[in-house]
Parts: structure tokens; C-alpha cells; sequence
């Protein structure tokens, strides 16, 4: 069976991530077709757009779409490409997982985390009034009528807006990844003590959600009280659920515990289409300097390959990624201590290929 895929190579270090990833992925055995499609700053200047219609259009006909970092330029007028794609396809859970493989540099041991973030709401929905402008005035006035409290005039405002139905649906795609992959536990993490009305309503849906689910332990945790447990003793957690902006910081929290965002893996999923991509950024320094760590985006084609349901090849690719990492010659600056002896970008590639072959 051949899969039709979206590539998207992304911008700085993006073409030589994707490139390594691609290379690994068609050693695995599986057969694709890759439709190259592209979103950012080089697609702003090739095309016009931050993010194509063509690319849009290639991701809903193949609905699986593989990608390396983009670059929102300063001033475009898009808050984010990343967030765009998300809102536009409605690919609403976020999932990141963070496991330590043996060899990756980290002081901590047998951490398997997998976070899953709400994807289309919270402060990342975009609804921003501006300092200054009659709209904001608007919203100042509304504000002291509805509730007596002054907003200052000199005020930048956002909106966090968390609804029943997102909170509801990302709480139960977390317990149903829990059943399918064999997880126990689901954490919902929360400001419900402050933030009553917002948060509040996510920690009240989870725990409704939560009812569905009596085979799968729950339970909540206020988000600052999270971040001192992640660091105290990861260990005691499985499964992460959390509303949009919370999910950012800590998914990055989670992947400082395995090593760094160079072994972070992620998709974005909605109910028939998924995007698979590195979780770090594009890096324009190291653009065309064959240095980066290509793994992040490797283990997002590792999830990708479950996705398509190439369960053998996935086992495959990720055992190589991880006996790569064990062995530790093979590895970019990041994974080396003082960055000696590292490989570059594509020689991990041909590392990972190696072992493939020799797990055949």
C-alpha cells in the first residue's frame, strides 16, 4: 500500500530535518507519495502566503501531513502559521508524548508522559483588543457595567475563552488514547481556584468526562503545583490533559525532563486529518549547517507511521532511534556532552537507516 502524504519542509532548519525524516521513513519499507506543500516565511515569499490554499487543500485530500519548522515573520499579520493550521483544519488535541530513552541526556529516569492539549481555545484563540483602539474602549465599558471593575485605559486586552464542548471533547480523546495504548491514569491540570468561570468549567467537564471512564484512575492539579510535582518526581504521572496555553509550557517543561525539545515528538489531531511535526523551532542560525537534532521530527514520523497503521515499521524506526541514542556516537551537539564528537543532521540519518537494517 502506497500513503499519500503532505510534506511540508518548513523554514531555517526545517528542509534538513524533514529530509533526514523523510529518508529514515522510506527506509522503514513503508511506500509513500509525498505531495510537497509549503507553509511560512519562504512560502511568503515564494507564493504570497504564509500558508497556501494549496497547501491547505493538499492536507484535507491526503488528511495526514508531516512538517518541519515554519517561521511566522514579525509583523506578517498572522499570529502563528502553527496556530492557523490548527484552527483552520480544526485538528482540536495537541498530542506530545516525552519518554526518556536510555543514553538521552537527563538526570531523570523512566519518564513516559504523553500530554494532551486543547488545541483551539484558552488565550491562543486569537481574541486580542489593541491599547488605544475605540474597540477596546468598547470592551473597557462593557466590563465596568457587567461587573463594576475598571479596566486601566492604557490596557492591551486578550480573551481566554473556554467552552464546554472543547473541554469535553480533549478530555475524552485523553481517555480514549488511555484505554488504547494501555494508560492508567489522566491528570487534568487547572487554575479553577482563580480563574472559576474558564478554568473552572475545564476542571467541572474533566471530572463529568471522567465519570465515563470508572477502568482509568483521575485526578486534578492546580498548574503551578504541577510544575513543582513534574520536577519533584515526574514519575507519578501518565496522562496530561490540559487547556491550550497551560499545554504549551508544560509539554516544553515535559520535554526538558527527556532531554530536550531535539527528542520531543508531536501531532495535531482532529477527527479525520492529522499534522505531524517537530516540536522545536526553526532556528535560522543553524540554517544549512547540517547540526540540528533531527530526532524530534523522526519520532513525529515514528507516531505517524501508528497513525497509517504501519505498527512493525514504527516499532522498527523507533528502536533504531533509541539504540542510536544508547550507543551515543551517532548523535548531534545537543545529545553530546560539550557538544564533543557530534555527528551532524544527516549522519544521524544514516545512523538510524544502519540500525534498521540491522533490527531486519
Amino acid at each position: 500500500m502506497v500513503h499519500n502524504v503532505t510534506l511540508i519542509p518548513g523554514d531555517g532548519i526545517g528542509p534538513e530535518v524533514s529530509e533526514a525524516t523523510k529518508r529514515v521513513l522510506e527506509a522503514s519499507g513503508v511506500r509513500f507519495k509525498w505531495d510537497v506543500a509549503y507553509a511560512g516565511a519562504e512560502a511568503l515569499e515564494e507564493f504570497g502566503a504564509l500558508l497556501p490554499e494549496a497547501t491547505l487543500a493538499s492536507i484535507r485530500q491526503n488528511r495526514v501531513a508531516i512538517k518541519g519548522p515554519v517561521t511566522t515573520p514579525v509583523g506578517s499579520g498572522f499570529r502563528s502559521v502553527n496556530v492557523a493550521l490548527r484552527k483552520k483544519l480544526d485538528l482540536y488535541a495537541c498530542l506530545r508524548p516525552c519518554k526518556i530513552y536510555s543514553g538521552a541526556p537527563t538526570v531523570f529516569k523512566n519518564v513516559d508522559i504523553v500530554i494532551v492539549r486543547e488545541n483551539t481555545e484558552g488565550l491562543y484563540a486569537g481574541i486580542e483588543f489593541e491599547e488605544g483602539k475605540p474597540e477596546t474602549a468598547r470592551l473597557r465599558q462593557l466590563v465596568f457595567e457587567a461587573t463594576d471593575s475598571e479596566v486601566r485605559e492604557d490596557s492591551g486586552i486578550s480573551l481566554k475563552v473556554i467552552s464546554e464542548m472543547a473541554s469535553r471533547r480533549i478530555v475524552r480523546f485523553a481517555f480514549e488514547y488511555a484505554r488504547a495504548h494501555n494508560r492508567k491514569k489522566v491528570t487534568a491540570a487547572h487554575k479553577a481556584n482563580i480563574m472559576k468561570f474558564s478554568d473552572g468549567l475545564f476542571l467541572a467537564t474533566a471530572r463529568d468526562v471522567a465519570q465515563e471512564y470508572p477502568d482509568i484512575e483521575f485526578e486534578d492539579r492546580i498548574v503551578d503545583n504541577l510544575c513543582m510535582q513534574l520536577v519533584k518526581k515526574p514519575q507519578q504521572f501518565d496522562i496530561l490533559v490540559l487547556p491550550n496555553l497551560y499545554g504549551d509550557l508544560i509539554s516544553d517543561l515535559c520535554a526538558g525532563l527527556v532531554g530536550g525539545l531535539g527528542l520531543a515528538p508531536g501531532a495535531n489531531l482532529g477527527d479525520d486529518m492529522a499534522i505531524f511535526e517537530a516540536t522545536h523551532g526553526s532556528a535560522p542560525k543553524y540554517k544549512g549547517m547540517n547540526k540540528v537534532n533531527p530526532m524530534s521530527m523522526m519520532l513525529s514520523g515514528v507516531m505517524m507511521l501508528k497513525h497509517l497503521e504501519e505498527k512493525e515499521a514504527a516499532d522498527r524506526l523507533e528502536g533504531a532511534i533509541a539504540a542510536v541514542i544508547a550507543e551515543g556516537n551517532d548523535v548531534t551537539y545537543d545529545m553530546k556532552p560539550n557538544g564533543a564528537e557530534a555527528v551532524g543532521t544527516s549522519q544521524v540519518a544514516d545512523a538510524v537507516i544502519k540500525k534498521m537494517r540491522e533490527i531486519k
